[in-house]
Parts: structure tokens; C-alpha cells; sequence
């Protein structure tokens, strides 16, 4: 459940970051979310399942204290440390041991137990092997279980783990009690391949945690590890992280902008299609503002620094994205509450299962194993990841279009839109420029023809410019110009061999210039405008 939602515009504040591990179910959300929420100030509290994140919004009158609501996670069962959104690396990629060591163990000991059954064997393994099979899967490979499953019982609440833990210690406490009765009929393959399939199940989950933050981690990604700092000592390569607002940072042509500044010195244009979605470069000289992860497109720039970490623009889009996809749809609110109830009930139906069939006359037995069954098939996985890793890859997918969704109920009332207005070209276009019609100047028709295209595009080779690359693009789909050979920087064209250019030399403003070498040593130039 969620705590009170503050009217928009109480809190001033960026919502606190924290990072929690170690939930496994809905239920789990639902216990950090009431632990962060007794915390003293805390106006809201939101978790995500999917991106194990937590975002707390303080009241306009209280002071942030994230050590208090980090302790106040761990005594709900759970850890937590603070996750600022500069730093933020969502679900980082773990060793495949850790991930899927844990399944792979627990199924190479319960196939062995239910390969026999499958050809009708059913007594075929001896009791003390089915025993030693399934008491290290129990004990060890699921004490995990048991760990989660007492802390969410001593918080007086329920959750998946009581679930498996429950269940599958019923089945293992049955066969050691058959077992020690001289009975034949065992259920260690049953507490094994449960534990195990739910193990599996855990590690598919990562996997899908870590596909659905791709788009955040590609945001994450237009931001240097390095830049390159200018101080009395010259040119120091230095950690991103050791920048200052003030600093003098050196960007050569190709390289992203480290952070938000404005040009000190240089002029050149840069790249600013991932925050305006603009195609074209702009130029940019001393006292424009360059914006962090825009590209410098071709010359060498020196830039002050205005903002860093947290309080840059591509920081802010991160947070952004981070906060819609941690926000609860109305269908996501509905699942929460339900979740709160999930496990009591569940447990409920299970025991009068195992009391219906008992008074039926199946004996003890029978009624435990279907006992058993309603408790492992409840399991409630995809109660708590289904909908959050929906809005994840919604908001994910539309991020990587450079849409940015605010509130993940927009996503829940999209099907009732009847208009949309769209503000600007390149929101509907692919966002770069596209050669459609060409033309040789008059007279020149007869003597370079269909060669001309060839011709441009191997004098625009050298060059990264979208004009130019449309150029390229163009006459390689008129199979005139191979577009590797264009687009090394050669200048060769693989349609003659004669359209050979040498002395490329960029004019600004005007286009690109450079020697034809059957045009009689003459410069031949071509506009990029």
C-alpha cells in the first residue's frame, strides 16, 4: 500500500534515492513502502519491485535524513543504502554464478529424483539418496527463505517466501515421516523441484529486471567516465566525478560534452539531438551554453563548467525517467492492495484444503500433499513484477524515441486520446536529413551525368555532418558508391576508380573543397547547404 500522496507542489525537495535489496514479492513493496512511511517527515514513500529502487518525498517542513530511513528498511528485513541519481547504476550486471548457480544446483539434484518417476519408476531411488538429495537443496539452497520468510512474520505481515518456505517444508516433514513409518510413497523430488523451479524463476527475473533499465542505463552512458581538466599544471585527465563548477574542461571533435558549461574558447558545431531532437548540429561559439552527452561535432572546445553531478540536464532527464517508471499506474494500486491480503488468504485456503480433505476421509497424507499444492502454485511472482515491468518497458521504449513520460498514468489513459498536437518537426520524422532530388548544373550534364552523386559523396567522405552523411547515404543506394569505401575517409568511390579526391579541406559555412583526379588537377567544390 502506498502512504498519503502529498497535493502537488508540497515538496520542494528532489525525492531521496535508495536502493533496497532482497524483495521477492508484491508483498515485499508493500513492507518498505510502511516502514519508509513511519519514518518521521517522510510525505511520500514509492518502491519499485522491478528496479529495486525506493523514492521518498519529505514534507515541506522537514529536514532529509537518509540514514533513519535506511535503518528503518533493514528492521522491515531488507538492506537499503542511499543511491543518489548521478550515480545511479540500476540492477548492475552479476557474475551468472551468483545468478543462476543457485537454480542449476538445485535442479541437478531434483532431476536426478524426477527423471525415474517420468518413466515409471516410482520407487526406483532408495530413501537415504532421495534424503541427501534434498535436505542440502532445503536447507541451504533455500535458506534464503526462511531468512525472508521470518523477518516479513516478525513485521507481523506475509509474503511469496512464507509461501515456498511453508510448502515445501511440509513436503520434505512428510517424506522423513513416511519415510520413518517404512512408507514407499516420498515427496523429496516435490520440496527439491520447487524450491528449485523457484529459484529458476528468480534468476529469469533478473534477467528481465536488467532488460527493462536499458534505456536508463543508455541514458547513463552518454556521460564520459573521464574528461579532460585544464589547470596550472596543463591538460589532466581526471574522473568525471572530480569536476567542479568552475573547472576549464578540453573537448575534442567526436568526443561528448562532459557536463553543462558554456564555450571559454573555440567555435565549432555540436550535436544536441538527444535533448532536442533537432538533426542538425548547432554552432556554438564562446558564451553559448553547451548541454552534458551532446556531441562535439568537429573542433576542438573549451568549456566552464556551470553544473555537475545531479544538477546537470542530462542528470535531471535520468531522474525523470527513473521517477515515471517507478510511479504506480491505477491498475499497479489495485495490485498492491491486493497483494496485502494475498498471503494470509492463500494461507487460509490451504489449510482448509488439507481440513476438507482430511474430513472426507483421505487420512492425513492425502490432505497435506494437496495442502502442499495450494501453497507452491500460489506463489505470487508475477503479481509483483507483471505490471511494474510493463510501465518499465513502456517508458523505456518511448525514452529511447526521446519520449519522455512523466506520469505512468498517462500510459493507463492513452487509449481515451482523441487529439494529439505535435509541437515541432523531427517529433514526427526520423530525425536526420534525407537526399530527395539532385541535380547537375546546366551544361554539365553531358560531360559527369549520373557520376556527379558519385562524385559528392566522395568528397563529403571525410566528413560527419548529417547533410553529408545524407549525401553518402544517397548515392550508396544508387549502387554508384560503396558506402564502406565512403565511409572511411578515403574518398574512393568503388563506381569508377577515376573518382579519386585528395586535398579535402572543410570551408565553414560554405561546404567541402578538394581535388578531382581526372578534372585536370582542378578543385571541384560541393555546397553542404
Amino acid at each position: 500500500m502506498n502512504t498519503p500522496i502529498p497535493p502537488p507542489g508540497t515538496t520542494s525537495l528532489p525525492p531521496l534515492q535508495l536502493a533496497v535489496r532482497g524483495m521477492t514479492c508484491a508483498a515485499c513493496v508493500s513492507r518498505v513502502e510502511r516502514a519508509l512511511g513511519r519514518v518521521p517527515g517522510v510525505a511520500r514513500a514509492q518502491v519499485n519491485f522491478a528496479t529495486e529502487m525506493a523514492f521518498v518525498d519529505w514534507a515541506p517542513d522537514a529536514a532529509p535524513d537518509a540514514p533513519a530511513l535506511v535503518e528503518a528498511v533493514r528492521k522491515a528485513g531488507y538492506d537499503a543504502n542511499e543511491q543518489p541519481a548521478e550515480t545511479l547504476d540500476l540492477t548492475q550486471a552479476q557474475p551468472w554464478w551468483r545468478v543462476w548457480g543457485p537454480a542449476l544446483l538445485g535442479l541437478a539434484a531434483g532431476l536426478p529424483l524426477l527423471a525415474p518417476m517420468l518413466m515409471g519408476l516410482h520407487h526406483f531411488w532408495p530413501a537415504w539418496f532421495q534424503f541427501a538429495l534434498a535436505t542440502p537443496v532445503q536447507f541451504v539452497l533455500g535458506a534464503r527463505f526462511y531468512k525472508a520468510g521470518w523477518a516479513a512474520l516478525r513485521d507481523r505481515s506475509g509474503n511469496m517466501d512464507q509461501l515456498v518456505a511453508v510448502g515445501t517444508s511440509a513436503a520434505w516433514g512428510l517424506s522423513c515421516w513416511v519415510w520413518w513409518r517404512g512408507g514407499m510413497d516420498l515427496y523429496f523430488e516435490s520440496s527439491t523441484l520447487v524450491i528449485a523451479l523457484v529459484l529458476l524463476g528468480k534468476a529469469l527475473e533478473a534477467r528481465a529486471k536488467r532488460q527493462t533499465t536499458a534505456a536508463i542505463r543508455a541514458l547513463q552512458a552518454l556521460r564520459p567516465d573521464t574528461v579532460r581538466r585544464l589547470g596550472p599544471e596543463g591538460e589532466v585527465e581526471v574522473p568525471l566525478a572530480q569536476v567542479l563548477v568552475g573547472d576549464l574542461l578540453a573537448v575534442r571533435p567526436g568526443e561528448r560534452i562532459p557536463s553543462d558549461g558554456v564555450v571559454s574558447d573555440g567555435e565549432g558545431d555540436v550535436d544536441e539531438s538527444m535533448l532536442t531532437g533537432e538533426p542538425l548540429p548547432v554552432r556554438k561559439v564562446p558564451g553559448d551554453a553547451v548541454t552534458g552527452g551532446s556531441i562535439n561535432a568537429e573542433s576542438r572546445l573549451l568549456l566552464r563548467v556551470t553544473a555537475v553531478g545531479g544538477q546537470t540536464m542530462l542528470a535531471q532527464i535520468i531522474r525523470r525517467v527513473t521517477e515515471a517508471q517507478a510511479g504506480k499506474a491505477p491498475i499497479q494500486q489495485v495490485v498492491d492492495r491486493v497483494s496485502a491480503v494475498f498471503v494470509p488468504a492463500v494461507m487460509i485456503v490451504a489449510l482448509l484444503t488439507a481440513m476438507g480433505w482430511w474430513w472426507a476421509g483421505l487420512g492425513p497424507e492425502a490432505a497435506l500433499v494437496r495442502a502442499v499444492a495450494v501453497l507452491v502454485i500460489a506463489c505470487p511472482c508475477a503479481l509483483g513484477l507483471a505490471t511494474p515491468a510493463a510501465l518499465m518497458a513502456g517508458t523505456g521504449s518511448a525514452a529511447r524515441q526521446g519520449i519522455l513520460i512523466k506520469d505512468p498514468q498517462a500510459l493507463e489513459l492513452a487509449h481515451r486520446v482523441q487529439l494529439v498536437a505535435f509541437d515541432k518537426t523531427g517529433t514526427l520524422t526520423l530525425g536526420r536529413p534525407r537526399l530527395v532530388e539532385w541535380q547537375v548544373l546546366p551544361g554539365q550534364q553531358a560531360r559527369w551525368g549520373d557520376r556527379a552523386l558519385a562524385i559528392a559523396a566522395a568528397l563529403q567522405s571525410g566528413s560527419e555532418h548529417p547533410l553529408a552523411r545524407a549525401v553518402i547515404d544517397a548515392a550508396a543506394d544508387r549502387a554508384q558508391v560503396d558506402a564502406s569505401a565512403v565511409g572511411d575517409g578515403t574518398g574512393r568511390s568503388a563506381h569508377r576508380e577515376a573518382e579519386q579526391v585528395s586535398g579535402l579541406r572543410t570551408e565553414a559555412g560554405r561546404g567541402v573543397e578538394g581535388v578531382l583526379a581526372d578534372a585536370g588537377g582542378g578543385p571541384m567544390r560541393v555546397l553542404a547547404a
